[in-house]
């Protein structure tokens, strides 16, 4: 594309100073009734260069010629307001001290000053938006036309169709706004038409839109899905702007503006919780995050950060991601002291020196192998690091005077069919018979279901084969897992450090569960394909150690409520198994040296529920009782 030739600055000021020149000669005619006194005349001639001076002094020092007329705003509008304004100001002053002090005449009748200031506004701000709207349509001609819907007719609104009409590539037209407030209904925006959302469907269906964005600042879930729905049947391209803390330099572009996310449209609202209280339990405290660079640790260290904790410690064995998170940390929380520890787990050695020098108040033990698969062709690395690790961290823990340590969990730890499972429900129940030992740490469990954008997450899998043209790989027709997002995952955590007392397993009540069909489905259609016809949808089984479903309470699980309608506690009825602390031991040491077989059986015996399934430990399972 050719680039467009900016007007010069001195053009401008010059076209500026004859606008109000202009404006000055129809002020006199209008006031006189185009039968200006002769005597009129001759007063101004001397006076003019003084209105001339004035005029172009205020333009310069406001600097309204340096603005970029095709791309003339509010903020272009108001400058040029005061400008004149101050201007007319410094005029009707000179005039009052020339009838007081001179000669008893005024410099301009203020009439005519009135009326001109009036005229050089509406002459500057028109000259500019016709400029600005030849520019649009010369930009325009030629481009393939993009027809669009904005849902949102407030300010984000408003900003997104600017937004559009400055984009080159394409023509963009917004056909209509829509909004879910009936008070908006049969507006204008700037010349476009506002519409109650219930009048969407009938919109899509002329035609005449193909893409619809969502610009809400924070859109309720249930409406949002309202529209995203409206629009998949419609096949019609729905994207959304992202939240303003994410605009460049406070302003929207047009690149900024994205295809919805699958993980923008849960099955539920938001849990939300209570800040106050969680950052007053935070607020320069020592705070240690274990796995600090994976999916769940990275979020929490930032909503730690975030809370104003005053030493945060990050280990992990992953060099390079924790390398990226502290060096995000500390541009962002500049006032929370960090300690970057590259170390693991498994080495109760390191586990024991760390919690010495740096003594936290709470340990959020997040470090874990979670991928279901490769875990059940490696059990001992399951169960040195989700076992094993747990049990250096909540011993070092107890001995140096942690207040409370909550561990990460999973629901593949309810009836757990896979060796990762079985892992982490291992690590629960040592949690459990270390607390029922006596005062001390408070260990507190948390537990949740799949995490939208997770490493390993279904969703970014799915992205790539519908990226890449497809088949999208799905293990069950019928398989459905929960969903959470990382933050709400964390928030969890967090919450349950702040509430728990020890011994409680923490739950979201997550709604739903979400069928993996209908969500490759739903993401297909999303990007603008039809599943079946555009991308194929093939069944390849479901992986070794895998669940249809899974659960995020155990049948002797006991749910209690707590002050958030949406957590609730699931406590073990009874006391640990006899011998828990012994068997979960022997189970460490046999993960040195014992062949899977024998490992495998060793976690069985500790989770009677344990039973494997599409897994070559299947054959464990058949002497024993169901």
């Amino acid at each position: 594309m050719e680039r467009a030739k900016a007007i010069p600055r001195w053009a401008v000021l010059l076209l500026d100073l004859g606008l109000c020149l202009t404006a000055l000669l129809a002020a006199y005619q209008l006031r006189f009734n185009f039968q200006v006194p002769p005597l009129e005349w001759e007063l101004l001639w001397p006076v003019l260069p003084v209105y001339v001076l004035v005029r172009l002094g205020s333009l310069l020092v406001a600097g309204i010629q340096r603005s970029m007329v095709r791309h003339t705003g509010t903020e272009d509008a108001r400058r040029i307001f005061f400008t004149i304004m101050a201007g007319t100001g410094v005029l009707a002053l000179l005039s009052l001290l020339r009838e007081r002090l001179w000669d008893g005449r005024y410099l301009l009748p203020f009439s005519v000053l009135i009326i001109e200031t009036m005229g050089a506004l509406i002459g500057m701000i028109a000259t500019r938006i016709a400029v600005k709207l030849l520019y649009l349509k010369a930009r325009g001609s030629g481009k393939a036309r993009i027809g669009v819907v904005v849902h949102g007719a407030g300010e984000a609104g408003l900003i997104t169709k600017r937004t559009l009409e400055r984009e080159g590539s394409v023509r963009y037209t917004v056909v209509a706004f829509v909004d879910d407030d009936p008070r908006k209904a049969g507006r204008r925006l700037e010349g476009v038409e506002v519409q109650h959302t219930d009048r969407l469907p009938a919109l899509l269906a002329t035609g005449d839109v193909d893409q619809v964005i969502i610009a809400i600042a924070s859109p309720d879930p249930e409406h949002r899905r309202r529209v995203v729905d409206a629009c998949v049947a419609a096949r019609v391209q729905v994207r959304s702007i992202p939240p303003v803390s994410a605009w460049i330099n406070g302003q929207l572009s047009a690149g900024q503006i994205r295809e919805v996310r699958i993980e923008d449209l849960l099955g539920r609202p938001t849990i939300r919780l209570d800040d106050a209280v969680v950052r007053s339990r935070f607020a320069g405290e020592r705070v240690l995050v274990t796995g600090a660079a994976g999916s769940i640790g990275s979020e929490l260290c930032r909503q730690l950060a975030a809370l104003g904790t005053g030493r945060l410690v990050l280990l992990d064995q992953a060099e390079s991601p924790l390398h990226d998170l502290s060096v995000e940390l500390a541009r962002t929380a500049p006032n929370v002291e960090l300690a970057v520890v590259v170390g693991d787990v498994r080495e109760a050695g390191m586990v024991e020196r760390l919690l010495a020098a740096q003594r936290p108040a709470v340990v959020f033990h997040a470090a874990a192998y979670k991928h279901v698969p490769m875990m059940e062709l490696q059990p001992a690395e399951a169960v040195r690091t989700n076992v094993g690790g747990t049990v250096n961290v909540v011993e070092a823990a107890l001995r140096h005077g942690v207040r409370e340590l909550v561990l990460v969990s999973t629901d593949k730890a309810v009836n757990p069919t896979s060796v990762m499972g079985a892992s982490k429900r291992v690590a629960e129940l040592f949690v459990r018979a270390q607390h029922a030992l006596g005062p001390g740490t408070r260990l507190i469990t948390t537990r949740f279901g799949n995490v939208l954008g997770s490493s390993g997450s279904v969703i970014p899998l799915f992205r790539r084969q519908i990226a890449a043209g497809g088949p999208v790989t799905v293990t069950h027709p019928e398989v459905t897992r929960y969903f959470m997002t990382i933050p709400e995952a964390c928030r969890l955590v967090l919450e349950a450090a702040t509430m728990g007392q020890g011994g409680e397993v923490y739950v979201f009540d997550m709604g739903q569960p979400v069928r993996i069909q209908d969500l490759a489905e739903r993401m297909i259609r999303l990007s603008g394909k039809e599943p079946g016809s555009d991308i194929a949808i093939v069944h390849t089984g479901l992986r070794p150690g895998e669940k249809l479903y899974e659960e995020l309470l155990a049948a002797q699980e006991d749910t209690q409520p707590t002050h958030h309608p949406r957590i609730l506690i699931g406590r073990d009825l009874g006391a640990p198994p006899p011998g828990t602390m012994e068997a979960v031991r022997t189970l460490m040491a046999a993960a040195g040296d014992s062949a899977p077989d024998a490992l495998v059986a060793h976690m069985k015996a500790l989770v009677p529920e344990y039973r494997s399934r599409n897994s070559v430990f299947e054959a464990l399972d058949t002497d024993r009782p169901r």
